[in-house]
């Protein structure tokens, strides 16, 4: 397959379009980001970790009949994917208190979430990615009725599957965020899933090992993003 235009620079990603007008190269970089993009650094091995971790997830939600976007690594920090038109929205599952949830709440971390917590967010980094609600989605035309409703099941389905994955490797899949795109009229999972779009804690220790090192400035991101991997089996 081979590489054409750059398509779109995200925060630690770059798409590319191919000579298959189906299909796109989703290239995971170095580069880290937070606070809408006002803490920024390069850490080394980070896009071949989330490139490898993203695979190995995906792989695993297809496996269980999730429907997503990824279809095989093309090199180290590459995957071909896939090419979706995105909606604007994001689907986040929160089954412990933490990050801006207890901010807006008022509720102490590490509380356990039963029934897990669904929230919508509009894809803006301008406006700081504000909560939205079913209302605001149909409204503003940026999903249908339907579409809402899949990504809620696809959503709830996908937790089942991953807070089991990590349970087996002593991980704590505390809150997670997906994001969804037509493709052929077809709502398929896409983006990606690494630690720096979840929270993982250390199930026995509560130790964090996913973006908030990088937030809270605890050190030993790459690290905590390899012993996840390690611990699920990913070979880096």
């Amino acid at each position: 397959m081979k590489r054409l235009t750059e398509l779109y620079a995200g925060k630690a990603k770059t798409v590319y379009t191919t000579d298959d007008p189906e299909r796109l190269i989703l290239q995971f970089r170095d580069d880290t980001s937070a606070f809408d993009g006002e803490k920024v650094e390069r850490l080394a091995r980070k896009g071949m970790v989330n490139n490898r971790f993203n695979a190995f997830v995906m792989q695993k939600l297809q496996a269980a009949g999730i429907p997503t976007h990824f279809e095989r690594l093309l090199s180290d920090t590459e995957a071909v994917v896939k090419r979706l038109e995105m909606l604007p929205v994001e689907c986040v599952i929160r089954n412990i208190s933490a990050g801006s949830l207890c901010r807006r709440l008022g509720v102490a971390e590490g509380q356990e979430l039963r029934p897990p917590v669904f929230e919508f967010f509009l894809k803006n980094d301008a406006l700081h990615d504000p909560l939205i609600n079913d209302s605001h989605i149909i409204t503003f035309g940026w999903a249908s009725e339907a579409e809402i409703v899949r990504m809620k099941q696809l959503t709830s389905r996908v937790n089942s599957i991953l807070e089991a994955l990590f349970a087996e490797a002593g991980l704590l899949l505390v809150d997670y965020k997906l994001e969804f795109g037509r493709f052929k009229g077809e709502l398929l999972l896409g983006d990606e899933f690494s630690p720096d779009g979840c929270r993982l804690w250390d199930a026995a220790t509560g130790e964090k090992l996913d973006k908030d090192r990088f937030r809270q400035g605890l050190g030993g991101v790459v690290e905590s993003y390899e012993e996840v991997a390690r611990r699920l089996g990913i070979e880096l």
